[in-house]
């Protein structure tokens, strides 16, 4: 079913729907609840896969998809569950991890895999890094330096003055370019 050209442009429709509702989910979700609900369409109405397309309704489905995840959200006792936590958007060390993408693809030779794990082990240190300052289990944990998340951020913004260039869109997708490299969709 997901190589058809009916279920792709099922995922896309449904995906373009909930962008409208300001609402994202990963693709991957949205392909697996199509191919459940085309495949209980089916089943239920005694029909083949093919046929069950004509009752498949992006705008519907997206609906459902948002107020479920508006209801998980509602009905957590989590405050913002499903939410990544983000650093202020001037941080230095968020322009630091966003300033090494191009310079990783080009010592990678393009491996994205290779890009992403970076980004990700550099993300995760910051992010363990930034929340020492609360963290009563990691004190003395950084050695006599302690936890002075405030000092490293001046740190990181002595070394490099103009860091928070890296944080317009336009200089980032240029250096990636000048790399040698762009993202494409297929």
């Amino acid at each position: 079913m997901r190589n058809t050209k009916a279920f792709k442009e099922a995922v896309a429709q449904t995906l373009t729907e909930l962008a409208r509702r300001g609402v994202t989910l990963a693709p991957a979700t949205v392909e697996d609840t199509i191919e459940k609900q085309i495949t209980a369409v089916a089943e239920r109405l005694g029909i083949q896969v093919r046929s069950a397309w004509r009752y498949f309704d992006a705008s519907v489905t997206a609906d459902r998809l948002a107020q479920s995840l508006a209801s998980f959200e509602e009905s957590s006792s989590e405050k913002d569950v499903g939410q990544a936590p983000m650093p202020p958007i001037d941080n230095p060390e968020l322009a630091l991890v966003l300033a090494g993408v191009p310079d990783s693809l080009a010592q990678t030779g393009g491996d994205l895999y290779a890009v992403i794990i970076n980004v990700a082990v550099n993300a995760w240190m910051a992010g363990h890094i930034h929340g020492e300052d609360g963290c009563p289990g990691c004190d003395g944990g950084r050695g006599p330096a302690g936890h002075d998340w405030e000092a490293r951020m001046r740190t990181i913004t002595e070394l490099q003055p103009n860091i928070t260039k890296w944080f317009d869109r336009d200089v980032w997708t240029r250096a990636v370019n000048d790399a040698g490299y762009a993202v494409t969709r297929r």
